[in-house]
């Protein structure tokens, strides 16, 4: 049976080269780089230049990428972190009702705190606007997060109008974008975009699971979510995981030879093919990132087709990973229905997948269709 992987927005095949680097760092290089000694001092070589390698990849210096654990870990420290150090200036945190969990958590923690936080609701597509961005931001806004890409539909968010919006409502607002979804998939330079902290992680972009980084720029200043050591300049103490972050750098390299035009086509042969399905209904709009396609067939739940479907060796999501099969957060605040809501699958493509899969899935939900009791 083939395999067809098609929950890539999950996690990725970490890359050949980023294995054997995170193999070389554990077997070879495995000093701690924070000894004074040869060894260590190898492997804090080789993860100085993957802090470089990633820098470059965004456009920043390497003095401003503060590796973590991952994508969930670099969300709580730029929202905790930015909300305690300014909040002698304000009280106003602004977000949208559709961030990961690692953003909206922190969100109704902070809320707890006694922090006014705002909920910017999306539109039918999934998008919020620039309008409510806007009149959300008033002087006493501390914080701005927003994604750039949602993990569930691909719907591409209005970024670029946020620095302004602080700007004009004369704000300390930091300005912090999750960018897991987007990194490495669409132009993400902070600078251009007047962004302050910006998440990126490993495990989307073939590199392995357990490492991300946070972007904070220059003069930005945050607290640290924890204490014990010098490493990443205090922000994050802990030995590092040199040889996952060494991994990452070699992602970033081999995620930079991506074609995002055949990505594309890829997305558009595959919502050709999805539109024979009877009754199927796409959630993602044609404009989302093409890296995700979010579709409902009401009557038949995701957790019925996803396993239907990983009998015949084809892997998708009903939505979030990190929501473990829970009722989607986003869809609902998308104010869907029951039925669309619970049937909604998730595909979302890297460049090792191909056209000629579109006809395999379709061909096992035409039948899971014409076979499955409705629910």
């Amino acid at each position: 049976m083939k395999e067809i992987y098609l929950d890539n927005s999950a996690t990725t095949r970490v890359c050949e080269s980023a294995a054997k680097k995170a193999y070389e760092m554990m077997t070879q290089l495995y000093g701690n780089p924070s000894s004074l000694h040869s060894k260590g001092l190898e492997a804090q070589h080789e993860m100085d230049e993957a802090r470089r390698t990633v820098a470059a990849s965004i456009g920043a210096k390497p003095g401003e990428i503060f590796f973590t654990s991952g994508g969930t870990e670099a969300n709580n420290t730029a929202v905790f972190g930015a909300a305690h150090a300014l909040k002698r200036r304000g009280s106003r945190i602004v977000t949208t009702a559709i961030e990961h969990s690692s953003v909206y958590e922190s969100m109704q923690q902070l809320e707890k705190e006694g922090f006014e936080v705002v909920y910017l609701s999306p539109d039918s597509t999934g998008k919020i606007s620039p309008d409510d961005v806007r009149k959300a931001i008033n002087k006493d806004t501390i914080l701005v997060s927003m994604m750039a890409v949602n993990n569930e539909l691909g719907s591409v968010q209005p970024i670029g109008s946020v620095y302004r919006a602080i700007a004009a409502a004369g704000a300390p607002a930091l300005f912090h974008v999750d960018a897991v979804q987007a990194y490495m998939k669409m132009p993400m330079i902070p600078k251009k975009l007047g962004v302050d902290l910006m998440t990126v992680s490993g495990h989307k972009i073939h590199g392995p699971k357990g490492v991300g980084a946070l972007y904070v720029r220059k003069g930005a200043r945050i607290l640290p979510l924890h204490c014990g050591g010098l490493q990443e300049s205090r922000l994050r103490p802990g030995t590092e995981a040199s040889p996952f972050i060494c991994a990452m750098g070699e992602a970033v390299k081999y995620s930079q030879q991506h074609n995002v035009e055949s990505i594309a086509e890829l997305n558009r042969c595959f919502r050709q093919k999805l539109s024979e399905v009877e009754g199927l209904i796409f959630n993602s709009d044609e404009d989302c990132l093409p890296y995700i396609i979010n579709f409902s067939i009401p009557g038949f739940r995701s957790e019925t087709l996803l396993h239907f479907l990983a009998e015949k060796g084809i892997f998708v999501s009903s939505g979030s990973a990190c929501a473990k099969g829970h009722k989607s957060h986003v869809l609902e605040a998308m104010k869907y229905d029951d039925k669309r809501a619970d049937s909604a699958i998730r595909i979302s493509f890297s460049d090792e997948n191909s056209i000629d899969e579109a006809d395999i899935i379709v061909h096992y939900l035409k039948i899971a269709v014409s076979t499955l009791a409705r629910s």
